[in-house]
């Protein structure tokens, strides 16, 4: 690697032995087979398995094209994409999960795109293989993040994305401490586009995306790149105020004019109070986010520690 590559391959990994030998054996000949230089950077997430050993033995086999990013503990797919960001060689570069669930003979397709000028290419995923259950969420979450925010993605949870050098320095150079990085690099972008990619079932081990993380991940996504939620809440709190003061309004005349005391009246008031009160617990956690990001920015704390780099030296 003496000369920069036209093209940067950027793959997570985080216990995936069972896949990478199937993932060695499609991605390489499919980058061969592009005409261009390229570099394959895999960020080793702390895997628990043997995915080291696959790595460092891929990167003795092909070490003029290939190189591993080794983080002594899990931080994260996102912070393993960011570690190769700020290592990157190439001009243009493409990201890919190591579950082969998006295929490496689809990245042509978004190379053309980018051939045509689009800084940024973001893939969808055509027939999804995975549950219904998992769809459907993912579906919900999409819908959310299109309200909220002015981020316009087809489909979020896509890995397979292609961008511009510039777009990517400006994402590194953003020093985002906990981000969603394809929509940070969609607020850089100039010229963005989309493309569907075929989506196959997961082949081997499982899914290490849980309900919960998703639902985080959305929530990350939310408060990362909109105030909508505080604004919600805010137009929420008015609302309740005003309807509390109204009940308060009512339940005075009932007592005072038309009906006098009555049984049960204190159950009412509680009633009241905790609805109130639950509201005010939501709208101290949506704070409590805010000022939580806010911290972890301020605070310049390492996101990540590298163990170890396998890379050819120049």
């Amino acid at each position: 690697m003496s000369t920069a590559p036209d093209l940067s391959v950027v793959i997570p990994v985080y216990n995936e032995e069972l896949n990478l030998p199937l993932l060695f054996s499609r991605l390489y000949p499919v980058l061969d087979g592009l005409g261009r230089s390229y570099e394959v950077i895999f960020t080793n997430d702390g895997s628990a398995d043997s995915s080291l050993q696959l790595l460092r033995a891929q990167y003795e086999a092909r070490p003029d094209v290939t190189r591993v990013i080794d983080f002594n503990a899990n931080y994260g797919q996102h912070m393993a994409v960011m570690a190769a960001f700020e290592r990157i060689r190439g001009q243009v570069i493409v990201t890919l999960d190591a579950d082969l669930q998006n295929p490496p003979e689809e990245i042509p397709k978004l190379l053309v795109l980018i051939d045509l000028g689009h800084d940024y290419v973001g893939g969808f995923r055509l027939n999804r293989r995975d549950s219904v259950f998992r769809t459907m969420a993912s579906k919900v979450i999409n819908i959310v993040r299109r309200r909220m925010t002015a981020i316009e993605m087809t489909d979020q949870g896509c890995m397979l994305r292609a961008y511009r050098r510039p777009i990517v320095d400006a994402v590194v150079q953003s020093g985002a401490n906990n981000t969603f990085i394809p929509a940070l690099a969609y607020s850089f972008s100039g010229n963005p586009t989309e493309v569907g990619v075929r989506h196959e079932e997961r082949h081997a081990g499982v899914s290490n995306y849980s309900l919960y993380m998703l639902i985080r991940l959305n929530f990350d996504l939310i408060t990362g790149f909109s105030l909508a939620p505080l604004q919600i809440f805010t137009i929420v709190s008015m609302a309740c105020a005003g309807g509390s003061f109204l009940l308060m309004i009512v339940l005075a005349l009932r007592r005072f004019v038309f009906v006098g005391p009555e049984e049960g009246g204190l159950f009412t008031l509680f009633g009241i109070l905790f609805f109130l009160v639950s509201v005010t617990m939501v709208g101290i956690g949506l704070i409590g986010e805010y000022v939580g990001r806010t911290y972890q920015v301020v605070r310049s704390r390492q996101r990540y520690f590298v163990r170890e780099i396998l890379e050819a030296k120049d």
